[in-house]
């Protein structure tokens, strides 16, 4: 369940989306690469698209 009803993330993706955020911020902040952090958040966002694509087709 998303927070709004075209929201296809769920509340534990948006938790983990939101702290891998926070890491980013600071790995950017200290001048280090965060092209590892960011690769994971595509990967949550993509499967919770993808998720969401599969309720819209039934």
């Amino acid at each position: 369940m998303g927070i709004s009803p075209g929201d296809p993330h769920n509340l534990n993706e948006l938790a983990r989306a939101i702290a891998l955020g926070i890491r980013i911020a600071r790995r950017h902040e200290k001048g280090k690469s965060t092209k590892r952090l960011e690769a994971r958040v595509e990967r949550i966002r993509e499967k919770a698209q993808e998720r969401e694509d599969q309720r819209g087709k039934k």
